[in-house]
């Protein structure tokens, strides 16, 4: 029998489609969805940070993660994830809680589609500063060199994202049962 409970980690540069992705993914496998951009907006607005916040917002996420998991609870944790030390931190929690990760690189390959969206999208965050193109383009964002199911969106709606993933999740055997 599979388990429950499961740490799928998503990340990519901003505007390839992780936070929709993310959040139709949780919904449709009762997951919480732990979003980096929320808990670093709280931070802002309770006074305790500006922007850019740092790593106080992926070191309370790796927190929340853990303590949900240890709960039982599947969790999707989505941030840009830039970096491998990142990475390694959200694993690290999912294997402190005894739990599988998978790890999930959305990326949108089509860089016409890609700066339309960066251009299009709305602040779904109060305050929350969206980056240009060219700060998407200039962004450290460090290869992934590990195993992990990378996605891509170009050219596909939410929905034909969340099937191509679920698809895929389902492959590894992996995915929550309801």
């Amino acid at each position: 029998m599979l388990s429950n409970t499961i740490l799928i980690v998503v990340g990519g540069l901003p505007a390839a489609g992780k936070t929709t992705l993310s959040r139709l993914l949780a919904a449709r496998i009762g997951a919480v969805h732990l979003r980096v951009d929320t808990i670093e907006q709280a931070l802002v607005r309770s006074g305790l940070a500006r922007h850019p916040v740092g790593p106080a917002g992926y070191v309370v996420g790796y927190a929340l993660a853990e303590e949900y998991l240890r709960q039982g609870l599947p969790v999707i944790a989505e941030s840009v994830n830039p970096l491998a030390v990142t990475r390694d931190s959200w694993r690290d929690a999912g294997t402190r809680a005894g739990v599988p990760v998978v790890e999930v690189e959305v990326i949108c390959s089509d860089p016409a589609e890609h700066r339309q969206r960066v251009a299009s999208r709305a602040v779904d965050l109060p305050d929350l500063p969206l980056p240009d193109w060219e700060e998407v383009r200039r962004r450290e964002y460090e290869p992934w060199n590990r195993e992990h199911v990378t996605l891509d969106t170009a050219g596909d709606g939410p929905r034909e994202s969340l099937n191509s993933l679920l698809h895929r999740l389902d492959r590894l055997q992996l995915l929550p049962r309801r």
